[in-house]
């Protein structure tokens, strides 16, 4: 069940929801990152959420930051740490600008 807030967004709006569910072609790097050719953005940033959970990168002392590894430095622009608000934005780069 959606909250409400999110049913709003999503009636309001559904071409800001299809575009996080749309297939989209990925480039090398996110593609050897992810394992496959083709993903929403809503998924490849689950996929990068669930990889950063499972490897332990979250800074112990600040949950609001990542500590990244060589995997992820390679698609988050070489970053030693970033903060969860940058994630979106840094993922976001590697697809193609939709057309409006």
């Amino acid at each position: 069940m959606l909250p409400q807030k999110m049913k709003k967004a999503i009636t309001d709006n559904p071409k800001q929801l299809a575009n996080l569910i749309d297939l989209v072609n990925l480039p090398s790097t996110l593609r050897d990152f992810v394992g496959q050719s083709q993903i929403s953005h809503l998924g490849c940033f689950m996929r990068v959420w669930s990889y950063i959970k499972t490897n332990n990168l979250q800074d112990p002392n600040n949950k609001n930051v990542v500590n990244c590894d060589e995997k992820l430095k390679s698609i988050l622009l070489g970053k030693q740490q970033v903060e969860l608000v940058e994630l979106p934005a840094l993922i976001k780069l590697h697809f193609p600008k939709q057309k409006k």
